[in-house]
C-alpha cells in the first residue's frame, strides 16, 4: 500500500513538472533532496548507535529485567494476558524504554522481538490478540520524555535552543496515549460482553431447540 502511494506521488510529480516545462527543477530536486538525506543519516548516525548500545547493555546487565518489575503494576494492568511470560516483558520493557527517550530506530527490534514472542503464544495465530493491539498503541503513542531524534535534527538545523519543544512534545504525547489506552480498553470490553451476549443467546437457542425437539419426540411416543 506506501509502495503503491510513493508510485503514485512519484507519477503526479513528474506530470507536473513536464506539463509545467518545470523539469529541471524536478531533477534539481531529487539530486539535493538525496544529498540532504545522506547529511542527516550522517549527522543523527552518532546519537543513534551510542543510545543502542546503551540499551543493548541494559539488557546484557539485567538493567531491563529490573525495569520490567519497577514497571510490572503497569504491565499487569495494560497487558494481562503476558504479564507473566518474561520472554514478552523484557522485549516489550526494552521498546518502551527506547520510545522514552525518542529512539525510534532503536526501539524496532524490540518491537520486532515483542511480538514474535507474542505470536508464539498466541492460540489463534491468524488474530492479532489484545495484548498485540495495546503494545501497538504503546509503541506507536508512546510517552518520549526526551525526544533525542527530534533535539538532534533541530540542533543540526541550527536551532539555538533546540529543549523548547519539550512541552508541547509531553503534553501531545500524554494525551495521544491516554486516548489510544482508553479506546483500546473500552472496544475490549464491549467486544467482550458483546461475545458473552453472542453466547448467551446461541446457548439458550440450543437448549430450546433440544427441548423442542425432546417434546416432540415424547408426543411421538
Amino acid at each position: 500500500m506506501i509502495g503503491s502511494i510513493w508510485v503514485f506521488m512519484i507519477v503526479i510529480s513528474t506530470i507536473c513538472a513536464i506539463s509545467t516545462g518545470r523539469i529541471d527543477l524536478l531533477a534539481d530536486s531529487i539530486l539535493s533532496g538525496a544529498n540532504e538525506s545522506i547529511k542527516i543519516v550522517i549527522q543523527t548516525l552518532g546519537a543513534m548507535m551510542l543510545w543502542s548500545g546503551i540499551m543493548r547493555i541494559a539488557m546484557d546487565s539485567g538493567i531491563t529485567e529490573k525495569i520490567s518489575k519497577l514497571f510490572y503494576p503497569v504491565f499487569k494492568f495494560l497487558l494481562p494476558e503476558y504479564s507473566e511470560h518474561k520472554q514478552v516483558i523484557e522485549p516489550v520493557c526494552m521498546n518502551i524504554v527506547s520510545n522514552l527517550l525518542g529512539l525510534g530506530n532503536a526501539s524496532t527490534p524490540s518491537g520486532i522481538k515483542a511480538m514474535k514472542e507474542m505470536q508464539k503464544i498466541n492460540s489463534n495465530p491468524e488474530r492479532a490478540t489484545n495484548g498485540m493491539i495495546m503494545f501497538l498503541i504503546l509503541n506507536t503513542e508512546c510517552l518520549q520524555l526526551v525526544p533525542t531524534f527530534l533535539i538532534v535534527l533541530y540542533k543540526n538545523y541550527g536551532s539555538k535552543n533546540p529543549f523548547d519543544i519539550l512541552p508541547i512534545i509531553w503534553i501531545t504525547t500524554i494525551i495521544a496515549l491516554t486516548i489510544g489506552v482508553f479506546t483500546v480498553k473500552l472496544l475490549n470490553r464491549l467486544f467482550n460482553s458483546g461475545k458473552k451476549k453472542i453466547y448467551k443467546k446461541i446457548f439458550f437457542l440450543k437448549n430450546n431447540n433440544n427441548k423442542f425437539k425432546n417434546s416432540r419426540l415424547s408426543s411421538h411416543l
